[in-house]
């Protein structure tokens, strides 16, 4: 989550609601990087996460004299991203195209510095396994995956995010585990 306090995002909603239409500019910059990451992750495609993120931005603008702020606002601005994300997946399923393999649109790893070659390799090679294990997930678990390992989200705001209980939750990461821990061999995967 950003370092910046809770309120001002709501606060920006508010300046928003009230067309000061400078304050979408705020919400951008706190978060339009963690919702294109999550996008990204969802939809497996850098473009498409480019996409759905600018849109997610939109639906925020054209949402803000509906927004109440009952619960924290990342939960609202992921349930719209979230909400995106199946949409999109809905309509590809609907309208499938030839599929373009183009290794720009891997989930980019990690910047920081790195030991030694060998170890480096180990590192990439491990990565690209979690990330097609999440990739493979079935979608429901892997958005609760990400919201609450990327996004540091707890039960309660995923629930609200992706509109089921906190329970379905826990048993959703539950289970995504699970898979995980299969797919990659018993390595650690939470």
């Amino acid at each position: 989550m950003p370092d910046t306090p809770p309120d001002a995002d709501i606060a920006a909603m508010q300046r928003l609601a009230a067309d000061d239409d400078l304050a979408l500019n705020d919400l951008m910059h706190r978060w339009k990087d963690k919702v294109a990451a999550f996008l990204l992750r969802m939809t497996g495609n850098a473009a498409t996460a480019v996409d759905l993120t600018q849109e997610t931005f939109v639906k925020l603008f054209q949402s803000r004299a509906r927004y109440r702020p009952t619960a924290p606002f990342p939960t609202y601005l992921f349930r719209i991203a979230s909400n995106l994300a199946r949409n999109h997946a809905r309509w590809n399923q609907r309208h499938p195209t030839v599929s373009r393999d183009n290794e720009d649109d891997h989930v980019p790893e990690s910047v920081e510095p790195q030991p030694g070659p060998d170890e480096q390799m180990e590192r990439s090679e491990k990565m690209q396994r979690v990330e097609a294990a999440l990739a493979a997930l079935p979608e429901d678990l892997r958005e609760a995956m990400l919201l609450f390992t990327y996004q540091d989200m707890s039960y309660a705001e995923i629930a609200a995010a992706v509109g089921c209980t906190s329970k379905a939750v826990e048993t959703r990461i539950y289970r995504a585990r699970q898979i995980l821990r299969a797919a990659l061999g018993g390595s650690q995967a939470d």
